[in-house]
């Protein structure tokens, strides 16, 4: 770069003199000088483009530095702009150098403002924002019943209840619905152990598959990057303390003895809703699990092979045989959707577990105290009568093999579970009283509006 000193081009900038200046032709730059302030210059391109740079020698080298433009700067804060540079100069120091330091320690100081953004909304972060996004990631992965658990739990309440004579009813909040509003860095082992002696006293069952369901989601949190920075390295949840309050689920033994059978299926069968009183039978013949039952579609029901295929929660799907009893009981259940057991209610268009009307039942046949769940150990327990083979009965409800020979050497087709599954569901038939002739044909599927 050459110093331009031209003397004839230095003059005292005013407005005027900027105005005027102008590029001569065939040039590709022309500069006016400042008296007032040597190292000022005035610059004018080819375009009229104009602007202010300063232009000083630093170690026997030239330097220039672009000020600003005209429309810019004003003349005198351009001056005061090349006089501080020119100080620079003098000490030494160049000024570009001081610039590319202040424009470093800018952007740092930008980066650790949006850090520290980032920081804060990390931090303010709530334990129920974070469990959505947890909910929405991992729900692909699990089954309906599982995903509706975990809305369950956590879900406010204070809604109108949906129930029949829920009346004014408002919903109760779940048991992780406590801990949603607060952030998640606060979620420590302290919280968590009060929260969990608070829930202990009410409902322990439910609080346990809650507390369950906390610590898996804890374990994903401190697996995330973004989360991990917010929560101890040991999972808060995991805590003698905590799993004390809610104390151990006791031994379930609601379950039909034979003599009960009778009672039983008369009360289903006088169940006003057809869908439901065949649901239930259904869970009793099939000693399934009432969430597979109740997950049915019509696409799962195989009349020609007289199949069923369960969506498992163990193994992902089993096929068990659909017995005569039972397409007997699907045959003359109408199709309203893609569910084989309908609701115009429920927001999924499938019937929900109906435990309200299987309670009314089983208090008019003196069975108080047989829950849902209760029909599959009935099951398993009704075919002791029939000696049927354990590995029998495990495959047919989706029970994970208990010993090595069934894990790896017996493989039962679904006609020789057929053979098995008839004569249990003809005994239940049997000791219930009802006549059923299992050649007869089942009625025809018929669709409805």
């Amino acid at each position: 770069m050459t110093l331009i000193t031209n003397q004839t081009n230095r003059v005292s900038l005013t407005a005027g003199r900027v105005a005027a200046f102008s590029c001569p032709p065939g040039k590709t730059q022309a500069f006016l000088w400042d008296t007032d302030t040597p190292s000022l210059a005035l610059r004018v391109s080819p375009t009229g483009r104009k602007t202010y740079v300063f232009e000083a020698r630093l170690n026997g080298a030239t330097i220039r530095i672009n000020i600003g433009t005209v429309a810019d700067w004003p003349i005198k804060n351009a001056r005061t702009e090349a006089q501080k540079y020119k100080m620079l100069v003098d000490a030494g120091t160049d000024p570009r150098e001081v610039e590319r330091d202040r424009q470093a320690a800018a952007t740092i100081t930008k980066a650790a403002a949006a850090a520290k953004v980032q920081s804060d909304k990390l931090a303010a972060l709530t334990v129920g924002q974070v469990w959505d996004a947890y909910v929405e990631e991992r729900r692909p992965h699990w089954g309906a019943l599982h995903y509706r658990d975990h809305m369950d739990k956590a879900k406010a309440g204070g809604l109108k209840s949906g129930r029949r004579g829920g009346g004014k009813a408002l919903t109760k909040p779940g048991p992780l619905a406590a801990l949603m509003p607060l952030a998640l860095k606060d979620l420590d082992q302290t919280t968590i152990e009060r929260w969990a002696a608070d829930e202990g006293k009410t409902r322990p069952s439910s609080a346990r598959l809650a507390w369950r369901l906390l610590t898996v989601f804890l374990t994903w949190c401190g697996e995330q990057p973004a989360y991990a920075q917010l929560l101890p390295t040991k999972n808060p949840a995991k805590t003698k303390k905590a799993r004390e309050s809610l104390g151990k689920a006791g031994t379930k033994s609601d379950v039909l003895q034979r003599e009960q059978l009778a009672p039983w299926f008369a009360a289903v069968q006088k169940i006003q809703n057809p869908v439901i009183a065949a649901c239930l039978q259904m869970m009793l013949l099939t000693g399934a699990r009432p969430g597979e039952v109740l997950a049915l579609r019509w696409e799962d029901v195989n009349t020609q092979w007289k199949g069923i295929s369960i969506r498992d929660k163990v193994e992902g799907t089993r096929e068990i045989p659909a017995t005569p009893y039972m397409l007997h009981l699907l045959a003359a259940l109408p199709r309203r959707n893609q569910w084989v057991f309908p609701s115009f209610t429920s927001a999924t268009g499938c019937l929900t577990e109906p435990n309200n009307p299987h309670t009314r039942a089983c208090k008019a046949a003196g069975l108080e105290g047989l829950t849902l769940h209760g029909l599959r150990r009935s099951f398993a327990s009704l075919t002791e009568w029939l000696e049927t083979p354990a590995g029998v009965v495990a495959q047919i409800q989706g029970h994970k093999p208990s010993a090595t020979a069934e894990k790896h050497y017996k493989v039962r087709p679904l006609e020789l579970l057929r053979l098995h599954h008839e004569k249990i569901e003809a005994w239940i038939l049997e000791q219930a009283g009802i006549v059923f002739d299992a050649k007869a044909e089942p009625g025809k599927l018929r669709a409805v509006s």
